[in-house]
């Protein structure tokens, strides 16, 4: 199979491409680009100098910097060479010497990151991994195989989480911090040991969420995290004493879905929610 080199693509006389790539309209591939087996470049997609990429399917007007390693086999004694991929979504910026692996032979055999994702200096995503649209990892954070983050999460610089967690929706985790269990969605975190630290009432304001929805998810919160009930005596408490709201429910559904714990701090100086 040739490759398929639309009008307008740029692609510097230095890079290596595999034959079955196929590289989408305006797609700029600078100097020392290394692209392997089985990899798609959407339209207007840029891979600076010295980008590694293999088994994946890149989506249009993404920007992967230089020394960004995508695809390469995941780190699972398990994986003996099985067709395995990453998919990433449009508009995704990924910086220097970031890492992303592809799936091992499980699930659906990918790693998937979504739209509008911004991937800091040094982060890693490892196999199996899924980012929601919206996702920011800072400076080297680190992702386990089988993380599920939630859309529009922020994960803070030389963080570092377990495999086969989930970190809820609009979470945010503060840099230096460390998880072994879910994260709830809304969600502020911070510490080693991890602990709640309030609702992200900044990201819920910048995601448009009105005043009386962020007052009551706010509410839920408190009932679950200060210690006043235990989580299936909160949970009865939010259905009997507060308006539905899909955001309370994705809170609800995430801590009953949860197999390995969700962290609720639910004493000391730091259990207090944000007020509105």
């Amino acid at each position: 199979m040739t490759n398929t080199l639309l009008e307008k693509t740029s692609i510097h006389p230095t890079a290596i491409i595999h034959p079955s790539a196929e590289i989408g309209e305006n797609v700029k591939i600078g100097p020392n680009v290394i692209i392997g087996e089985n990899v798609k470049i959407g339209n207007g997609t840029h891979v600076i100098a010295n980008a590694y990429i293999e088994y994946s399917e890149i989506g249009e007007n993404c920007t992967i910097s230089p020394f960004a390693t995508i695809g390469s086999a995941p780190q699972d004694l398990g994986y003996k060479n099985e067709p395995t991929k990453v998919v990433i979504g449009n508009n995704t910026i990924i910086k220097e010497n970031v890492t992303i692996h592809r799936g091992a032979a499980c699930g659906d055999y990918t790693t998937r990151i979504g739209n509008n994702c911004l991937l800091m200096v040094g982060s890693h995503i490892a196999h199996n991994c899924v980012l929601e649209d919206h996702v920011i990892l800072a400076n080297l954070a680190t992702l386990g195989g089988h993380v599920h983050v939630g859309f529009g999460a922020f994960l803070g610089g030389m963080t570092v989480f377990h495999q086969n967690i989930r970190i809820g929706s609009m979470t945010i985790v503060g840099g230096f911090s460390a998880s072994r269990q879910d994260l709830l969605p809304y969600a502020k975190y911070d510490g080693r040991p991890i602990e709640a630290r309030g609702l992200n009432v900044i990201a819920l304001k910048r995601r448009g969420i009105d005043l009386e929805t962020r007052t009551n998810l706010n509410k839920a919160y408190k009932m679950l995290t200060l210690g006043q009930y235990n989580t299936t005596q909160a949970i009865e408490k939010i259905k009997s004493e507060l308006p539905m709201s899909d955001y309370i429910q994705n809170m609800i559904d995430f801590i009953e879905t949860s197999k390995r714990g969700v962290i609720l701090k639910k004493h000391g100086k730091h259990a207090d929610a944000d007020e509105e």
